[in-house]
């Protein structure tokens, strides 16, 4: 049986395009490093639980417009990589 890893797109941060069926994070606080992840991540609750998070420490007010996730890159490739979608 094979175990099928979500895509994730892992873009420049210059780079504004987002595909249809995906929205933009930023994962890490200092260095900002964005990825473009199916929208589809919306209804895990483990997604959930980073996007609370999100919320708690950097509230919705973002200066550059997106999402940041407050962990690691290695953090969020491992917690998302675990996703079966």
């Amino acid at each position: 049986m094979a175990i099928r890893v979500p895509r994730i797109i892992k873009k420049s941060s210059t780079s504004l395009e987002v595909p249809k069926g995906h929205f933009a994070v930023y994962v890490e606080e200092k260095q900002r490093k964005r990825f473009v992840i199916p929208i589809s991540y919306l209804s895990l609750p483990s997604f959930q639980d980073l996007l609370s998070q999100a919320e708690e420490e950097f509230g919705f007010d973002h200066p550059m417009g997106g999402v940041t996730i407050p962990c690691s890159e290695d953090m969020f490739i491992g917690i998302t990589s675990q996703f079966r979608i």
